[in-house]
């Protein structure tokens, strides 16, 4: 207690209060800190090329063939027929004027138009394309180590 002044009061009393002294003690903590990179460990090219061939595509297609017949008819009729249609069969009625001690029309003649599909191969060239790739490492980079 070499700087106690005299007259002074004792160390802990302060205007005659009791008073406490607080030491200070830092902590010190050691904290990780993790962090990542990228590294180029390596490289690849790809040639992509396109071949194109010629096939030969042969498929069934459908067409339609006409058949006309012509049927005489000379049937006298009062008025002009209308077309019908019987199954695939189109009737179509031709009529004309003839000249008689009176004025009649006659069914001269029906025309019968018949529907058939005929089966028919079409062969049409194609050109189809593909693609092939060729990969190739680049070997002039090294990995990278874990010591880095």
């Amino acid at each position: 207690m070499a700087d106690k002044k005299p007259g002074s009061p004792p160390r802990g009393y302060a205007n005659g209060e009791i008073t406490e002294e607080v030491a200070a003690i830092p902590l010190v903590e050691e904290r990780l800190s993790v962090a990542k990179r990228q590294v180029e460990s390596g490289r690849i090219r790809v040639h992509v090329t396109v071949e194109e061939r010629e096939e030969l595509v042969t498929e069934q297609l459908m067409r339609d063939d006409l058949q006309i017949e012509r049927v005489p008819k000379n049937v006298r009729v009062t008025d002009v027929p209308h077309v019908r249609l019987e199954g695939n069969t189109t009737i179509v009625p031709v009529v004309e004027e003839v000249l008689v001690v009176e004025k009649a029309l006659v069914l001269v003649e029906e025309i019968h138009i018949c529907r058939r599909s005929v089966p028919e191969e079409a062969q049409i060239p194609v050109k189809l394309r593909s693609e092939r790739a060729a990969i190739e490492r680049d070997a002039g980079v090294e990995p990278a180590t874990a010591a880095e």
